[in-house]
């Protein structure tokens, strides 16, 4: 099992545990939980595969991939991990997710023969399409649209070390693991210290990052 694999399994993983408890969160039934951990968790990946052109999409063709959000869901409905409070621990997922798919996203992108440049924006959009679908179907604000913290900006850092990583040579499984968890700790930074970025409209906004 190679480590582009492995990544996108775990984000995979992390997204779909990010739908199971948002699903949770708003009192959804077990299929509920089921189908947004689903969406999330997959959606990214088949766009992205989509935008390659890759007649059917990973998630598809390898059924590992439909492993993670039944595992997702039976871990939140068993409280496995004990989770409690639904909302911090949904963006502790949901950070892991977004650091995995960034990497995965853009390291497909440029061996399908992307350039840098597309390769990077892909590896953004499979970072932040997953979690769009999920709060968009649950009838939240998207993570990405939410001024408290910051949510692509950690992801354009990761996609474009993933693409200079890779021109240079220097992209290998340790160096991937260290991108992924620079995504991850400046994800999760953000939302402790509400790290902002400014408003489009220049006006200041208050209110904690993380409930």
């Amino acid at each position: 099992m190679d480590i582009l694999l492995i990544l996108d399994l775990f984000g995979t993983f992390f997204f779909a545990m990010s739908g199971c408890l948002l699903a949770a969160r708003r009192n959804f039934d077990i299929v509920g939980s089921l189908l947004l951990g689903s969406l999330v968790g997959l959606g990214g990946g088949v766009i992205r595969d989509l935008i390659i052109s890759q007649s059917v999409p990973t998630a598809f063709v390898e059924p590992i991939y439909l492993l993670a959000p039944v595992l997702a869901a039976v871990v939140v409905y068993f409280h496995v991990l004990g989770v409690q409070r639904f909302r911090r621990t949904l963006l502790i997922f949901d950070a892991g997710g977004l650091a995995l798919f960034c990497v995965t996203g853009t390291l497909k992108a440029l061996e399908s023969g992307m350039g840098p440049v597309t390769s990077a924006v892909l590896g953004i959009t499979t970072a932040v399409g997953g979690g769009v679908l999920r709060d968009v179907v649950a009838n939240e604000v998207p993570q990405i649209f939410n001024p408290h913290g910051v949510y692509a900006v950690p992801a354009m850092l990761g996609a474009s070390l993933v693409t200079l990583f890779s021109h240079l040579g220097w992209f290998n499984a340790y160096t991937g693991t260290a991108i992924a968890a620079l995504v991850f700790g400046l994800r999760v930074l953000s939302l402790r210290f509400d790290w902002r970025v400014p408003l489009a409209g220049g006006a200041k906004d208050v209110g904690p990052a993380m409930d």
